[in-house]
């Protein structure tokens, strides 16, 4: 007879127990969207809003086709979902790896010198003031170029949160760290690597989170006003113009989905980097 390894306490012996034991971690979350979307379809069917119901996503065509193809490609602007959507993110990778660079650097240089703080905060506070809309026509003023422009649009949406934040994680260093450091005579280097970014890190990924909702945010919009460029942006924009509502209504809750694995993304690495936090 073989012997049985005892199971660890707390490690569900088969599928249906996993459920069981966390059906406090996704039965809430289901049970409000499922509500959510109950609502919508019997407030869509009712008359009561104009908005197409849920329902109707899988039985229209367009709509029908678009989740069942996502991968379709007829050339030119005509492609499904995936390929809009891949569009969207490499914008939005590139000019959000350009805003935690920058960001970052910037970040940790005015945390530590309070003198270049007090000259440039006013300066900062400003520009993040200003809406992502407002930056397109002065993007395209700067580059004639749509992609260009767009990149451009989300890193000067993006930057700000990294910037404040990784200011912020600098300044509230414990003064302790500081005077261990200058008794143990650490190289800046050293002390870059062992105290700053340690103890800075849950500021900066509070920053880094917030602003991957920023980028994609931007990157909408941004598409949305530059005609021609491929993206979920202008597949939105196409439709309305084609008066498909349906497929905005899809559009819609793709961005939102995508908007939300990008947090879950970013709240993941932050687990695997800086997991005591």
């Amino acid at each position: 007879m073989v012997p049985t390894s005892p199971r660890r306490p707390g490690v569900a012996s088969n599928p249906l127990e996993w459920l069981t034991r966390s059906s406090g971690t996704w039965l809430p979350p289901l049970l409000g969207t499922g509500g959510f979307l109950l609502l919508w379809q019997i407030l869509s069917s009712a008359g009561v809003i104009a908005l197409p119901a849920p329902s109707s996503l899988f039985t229209e065509e367009r709509t029908r086709t678009l989740i069942l193809y996502p991968f379709y490609d007829r050339g030119g602007l005509d492609k499904g979902l995936f390929w809009q959507t891949m569009a969207s993110l490499s914008r939005v990778a590139q000019g959000y790896t350009l805003a935690a660079l920058v960001g970052i650097a910037v970040g940790i240089t005015i945390g530590l010198k309070p003198t270049i703080n007090r000259a440039f905060d006013p300066l900062f506070q400003f520009l993040r003031m200003v809406a992502p809309l407002a930056w397109v026509p002065i993007a395209l003023v700067l580059f004639q170029k749509n992609q260009p422009a767009a990149i451009f649009v989300i890193f000067i949406t993006a930057i700000w949160p990294i910037l404040i934040n990784t200011a912020e994680g600098v300044r509230q260093i414990p003064q302790d760290y500081r005077n261990v450091a200058l008794v143990l005579q650490m190289s800046s280097r050293r002390f870059f690597t062992k105290v700053l970014i340690p103890s800075a890190l849950p500021y900066i990924f509070t920053g880094l989170r917030i602003s991957i909702g920023l980028a994609w945010l931007a990157i909408i919009a941004a598409e949305i006003v530059m005609p021609g460029t491929l993206g979920i942006g202008f597949f939105i924009w196409d439709a309305y113009q084609q008066n498909y509502v349906g497929e905005i209504v899809l559009g819609v809750i793709w961005i939102g989905a995508i908007g939300l694995v990008l947090d879950r993304l970013m709240a993941w690495l932050q687990t695997r980097i800086s997991p005591g936090q």
